[in-house]
């Protein structure tokens, strides 16, 4: 079953909701995903997702009130077929922090949408709720894009 985990900071913002679009882009083609999200930091480990997160993804009709944030781990690398950046900054702690055995196969969430490879999603911490709209716009789309490699199908 293919695996895919998403990372940005400190998983309380746009990997949760790159997690969350994937698992509602999976469930209406009827796939079946590994999917988690992490963060490269430890701070928020523990904590839920943003609240401005948790109401971004409930008016797009996903819940997201149980995820947990996490940093990602050493065993992430082995664990997962493909692991997925939110931004450049993490894509590179991502490629410091694999370990010499590590198999999945790292890039970055635009990378998913055609016309976007290369960019990154902007963090919407700092913004207000419209950033997060934004964020859920972009993860949507890579999520499209995601599940179609997953389905072995084009975008």
């Amino acid at each position: 079953m293919p695996s895919i985990l998403f990372v940005c900071l400190g998983n309380i913002c746009r990997s949760p909701l790159a997690e969350a679009a994937l698992r509602d882009e999976a469930r209406r083609r009827d796939l079946d995903l590994i999917v988690d999200s992490a963060g490269t930091g430890n701070w928020h480990a523990g904590e839920p997702p943003d609240p401005r997160a948790i109401a971004t993804a409930a008016r797009n009709g996903v819940d997201i009130r149980s995820l947990s944030a996490r940093q990602v781990t050493r065993a992430d690398f082995t664990r997962f077929d493909h692991i997925v950046a939110l931004d450049h900054d993490n894509l590179k702690d991502l490629r410091r922090l694999a370990p010499a055995d590590a198999t999945a196969e790292l890039s970055l969430l635009l990378d998913h949408v055609p016309g976007r490879e290369g960019q990154s999603v902007v963090d919407p911490w700092f913004g207000d709720e419209a950033g997060f709209d934004v964020t859920w716009a972009e993860v949507t789309a890579a999520a499209r894009g995601l599940a179609g490699l997953a389905a072995g199908t084009d975008r």
